[in-house]
């Protein structure tokens, strides 16, 4: 079973998944997955590349890499604007000029849930947590992991009977990995690893068997 207790490494692969505690819902109408998603761009962004998501009404799933430092604290580059400091080292400062803190990963990914879980209590004038806690959180050993859990992960509206086939579901990155639009979803690697778009979709139209897959994953 994936561990909610192991750190978040840099440079690791992981699958992330929460549910709503006692698997209440998470997202009851369209606005609260685009809250959701709004909140995922400003927490997760900033700390790590996404390959793959689909939010659930009452869970969801990612497949992230964790960005190392160096990433990290290269969108946030800005002139040497303080005293007493060498210029010819780069200093961090966040949009209101504050000097970078880098917090453990993990952190980030409470702050969305905590941000998420503040909308809906307000929202719905409802008390207590929202998601089971602490997330679990499993590091992604290998290319055929990362290409099954992909699969499983836009399937997973399928398993759950949300619909028949995964273009047809909107809470997942399977439509963005097909779309041309401007994307922050590592699309282009995606398809790489299933070597071309045509077998991504052939791969995604096989059938799944959802039970031997939580398994051989480890949920």
């Amino acid at each position: 079973m994936p561990s909610a207790t192991i750190p978040l490494e840099s440079e690791s692969y992981y699958h992330i998944y929460n549910r709503g505690i006692d698997g209440c819902n998470l997202y009851r109408v369209e606005n609260d997955y685009k809250r959701f998603l709004r909140l995922y761009e400003k927490h997760i962004d900033p700390i790590a590349d996404t390959f793959a998501w689909v939010l659930m009404p009452n869970h969801f799933h990612l497949l992230v890499r964790i960005k190392s430092e160096e990433e990290i604290l290269k969108q946030y580059t800005k002139p040497n604007r303080l005293t007493n400091q060498d210029a010819s080292k780069p200093v961090w400062l966040d949009d209101e000029e504050n000097l970078v803190k880098l917090k453990p990963p993990h952190q980030n990914f409470s702050n969305l849930c905590n941000a998420y879980s503040k909308y809906i209590n307000s929202k719905y004038q409802r008390t207590g947590s929202l998601f089971e806690r602490p997330f679990k959180r499993k590091q992604v050993p290998d290319d055929q992991y990362f290409r099954n859990l992909i699969v499983y992960i836009h399937n997973n509206p399928i398993h759950h009977g949300f619909t028949d086939i995964a273009v047809d579901y909107p809470w997942s990155s399977y439509l963005t990995c097909l779309s041309v639009k401007p994307t922050k979803l590592k699309r282009k690697d995606v398809i790489e690893w299933f070597d071309d778009e045509a077998n991504f979709r052939f791969m995604h139209q096989q059938h799944v068997d959802f039970m031997e897959m939580d398994e051989w994953l480890e949920i």
